[in-house]
Order: C-alpha cells, then structure tokens, then sequence
C-alpha cells in the first residue's frame, strides 16, 4: 500500500486525507497578507500551508503572455508576487510556529535550490512542471518526497516523471488536476483518479481541485485520495487570478472535517454491529398470538403474526416455520413465543 511520509505526518489510504491550503502567490507579495492566510488556515485546522517559489530570471524569459485567469502578463503578475529569499524563511517559520507543515512548489531550479537549503520536508510539483523532465530530477535528486500535479498531461507524459522519481528511490503522490480556472464540474473527471493508481499502483493518490465549492474533494475523498488541494485565501474580495477559484476559512474548515468524517466512514461491509443490538431489541418483529392459542391447536396465520418488539426468541425469519406446528401449552394472547411452547416434529 502506498504511502508518503511528509514530517510526522503519515499519508495514505489508512490515514484521513491530507489537505494542503495553496495560498501560492494570494498574497500579491504582501507579507502581511500571508501571515493572515497562515493564521486563518491553522484556526481552521488544516495541516500543509503551501506557497509558490519565483525566482524570475530562472524561471521564464521576458514575455506577454496572459493567463487565461489573469488581465497582466505571467511576467508582471509573478515579478510582484513573488517573494525574495529572506522573506519565504520567514514564511517557512511562520508557518512551523503554528504547528503546521510548510510546501513550495518551485518553478525553477534556483528556486528549488533555494527550497532545499531552507530544509523543507518535501516537494510539491505544479501541473506546468510535470512534464518538465530535468526539473523533476534536479528535485527528485533531494532524496525527498514529492507530490506531482497532473494537469494538462495524460499517462505517456506522467509515465516519464514516475521513471524520474522511481529511478531516485523517492515515494511520490500523484495529484489529479484539471487546469481550468475555475474547472467546470463536468471537466474535473475524477475517473482518471483510477487511471492513476492502476497505471502507477506505487503511488499515493490525491485531487488538486481548481472548481468552485468542496463538492468534488469530497467525491474524491469517498474514491480513496489521500491528498486534497484548494486555492485558499483568507477574504475572496482580495485581488489576485487565484482569488475567485479559492476557498475561505470557513470552507477550508468544513473541507477539512468533511474529508475526515468520509474518510471514517470508508470501508468495512454489510455485518450486523455488536453497536446495533439496542436498536434490535426494537426494531426487529417478533412471532407472537394475537388471540388466545389452546394447547395442542395447530399455528395458523389466524393466530399467529409478527410484531415487535425484537426481543423474543423466534424472530419474523422464522415465522413461515411455526405454520402448521401445534402448541405445546396453552398462550395467551400478544405472548411472544418460544420454542418451548412448540411441539416437536413427530
């Protein structure tokens, strides 16, 4: 069974889903901002706070081109978002004085350098990345977990990344994403959560969700992922591309204890519990006279019938076996019947 082990934290199908708030670049480069999301996320319980690492000059050219989400070029919008080195330390520590996990998915390999001299625990891989072969090993190198977004890839491009990571000995979690933002639900596909795991069984399994609401973290939750991820801002009246696709405090609550209480709920099969005897001793029916029975006269549907409570010896199953058999005393009427009180068979 696969499992990744980030810190102290034990990830897999056994345990309840990890969940991850990307605050990535929602704070616009405001560190104030950031402290803010931190605090929130850890009042509502979550575990992971993750960011974004830009180091521009390393991760892209200059260029104009507009995310589809965005009315600024990536150039502008990254160049005042990210934050220098001094500042994601901070944040690292931050975050750890709350008691949570702190990930950054870096863009670049300076930036991943950069992350791997802070110390962090594990690697978080963007979907834009995932077919980005030298990156993957420059992280995979580490000797750190990592947990790989899918989007905008199918299996022949993850297979390669899988290698990549295989090859390092490193354990790995697959996030299934969609890169529509937001993702219309029809777009989300959870089916290709068990594409995944049955083309790479070693792998942890999660859902990087870019829709609107926790429904479909959810869903995926009650299809085995053990990893959830939502965009998470602390006010979606704050500005940034990431903003309208986020989740706010008080969701990132329920998404929290809502994948906990599915995950409990997971498993097991159709036995009788020991915990339902009290309900039992209600709720089932019971074989009872509903007249006055003679010893000796034969059980028929005109003196005999079932009703509750469930607290006699022959319950309703066994009705269709005292048909015909004779008293072997006499009952009164609404008597719950034993077996003593019948004849044998001759």
């Amino acid at each position: 069974m696969p499992v990744l082990e980030i810190g102290s934290r034990r990830i897999g199908p056994d345990s309840p889903p990890f969940v991850i708030a990307e605050i990535g670049i929602n704070h616009e480069g405001d560190i104030d901002k950031a402290v803010q999301m931190i605090d929130d996320a850890a009042a509502a319980g979550c575990e992971c706070a993750k960011f974004q690492s830009h180091v521009i000059e390393d991760e892209m050219i200059p260029n104009d081109v507009i995310p589809g989400n965005a009315k600024e070029s990536i150039w502008d919008i990254m160049s005042r978002c990210a934050f220098s080195e001094a500042e994601e330390i901070r944040v690292k520590r931050y975050v750890e004085q709350k008691g949570m996990i702190f990930l950054s998915t870096p863009f670049s390999r300076a930036a991943a350098r950069r992350l791997e001299g802070m110390g962090v625990p594990a690697y978080k891989i963007g979907s834009g990345e995932c077919n980005n072969y030298p990156l993957i090993a420059e992280i995979a190198s580490y000797g750190k977990p990592v947990i790989l977004s899918t989007g905008m890839n199918d299996l022949c491009s993850i297979a390669p990344a899988v290698e990549i990571l295989r090859g390092a000995g490193v354990p790995y979690a697959l996030m299934h994403c969609t890169s529509m933002y937001p993702t219309p639900y029809d777009k989300v596909r959870l089916g290709a959560l068990k594409e995944l795991g049955a083309a790479f069984p070693d792998a942890v399994l999660g859902l990087s969700d870019h829709s609107i609401s926790n429904y479909t973290c959810f869903a995926a939750a009650a299809l085995g992922a053990s990893i959830l991820e939502k965009h998470f801002t602390s006010d979606k009246s704050w500005p940034g591309p990431d903003v309208p696709i986020s989740i706010d405090p008080r969701e990132l609550r329920e998404l929290i204890e809502g994948s906990r209480a599915i995950h409990a709920a997971l498993g097991g099969g159709k036995t009788i519990l020991a915990e339902e005897q009290p309900t039992i001793d209600f709720a089932y029916a019971c074989v009872v006279t509903i007249r006055d029975v003679a010893a000796g006269e034969s059980f028929s549907y005109d003196n005999i019938w079932v009703k509750r409570p469930g607290t006699g010896e022959i319950k309703a199953v066994d009705f269709q076996k005292l048909i015909g058999r004779r008293a072997a005393t006499a009952i009164p009427r609404d008597a719950q019947i034993k077996w003593q009180d019948v004849e044998p068979h001759k």
